[in-house]
């Protein structure tokens, strides 16, 4: 079935084990997304596992967590991949690499937040980290989540993703 207005969004960092995870879940938690798109993750080198503090922070916020896996973004750009609407990198190293051509021509957008998966230190100052990374993610989210795509041609929708992505 499909959903009328419903759009595809794509998380992308290299790793797949943290940052776009988080992303994918805010954004495909109702009280969120609203409803109105379809959130997924990849990674261009995934780790192969979610990271724990990811998944801990996560069931924090009640949100599921089943379905969550880490994946290599190739199971987007193939003829079986779902439409997608937005691609998002959430990472820097993503950003700089080349990544596949998605078909249907995706608006794109760097929203980079430091890896909490690279921070050292106390359990309380990675977790931490890991707070901090989700509630950025969820600030772009939330305002991406309201924007009036109807009243938005391409280039200042492309503007908005753009603006969005430098709020802390």
């Amino acid at each position: 079935m499909t959903v009328p207005n419903l759009f595809n969004v794509l998380f992308l960092c290299t790793g797949n084990s943290a940052r776009s995870i988080l992303a994918e879940a805010a954004m495909n938690h109702a009280a969120i997304g609203g409803g109105k798109f379809k959130a997924f993750s990849a990674g261009s080198h995934p780790a192969g596992y979610v990271h724990p503090l990811a998944l801990e922070l996560l069931r924090e916020q009640r949100f599921p967590t089943e379905h969550l896996r880490s994946k290599r973004w190739e199971e987007f750009s193939g003829p079986d991949a779902p439409h997608l609407d937005f691609v998002f990198t959430v990472c820097d190293n993503a950003a700089a690499e080349v990544c596949p051509v998605w078909p249907g021509q995706p608006m794109t957008a760097h929203w980079g937040v430091p890896d909490p998966a690279a921070v050292t230190g106390t359990e309380e100052e990675r977790r931490r980290a890991f707070r901090e990374a989700f509630y950025v993610l969820s600030r772009r989210i939330n305002l991406f989540a309201c924007l009036p795509f109807d009243a938005l041609n391409g280039m200042a929708l492309k503007q908005q993703l753009d603006k969005i992505g430098c709020e802390r």
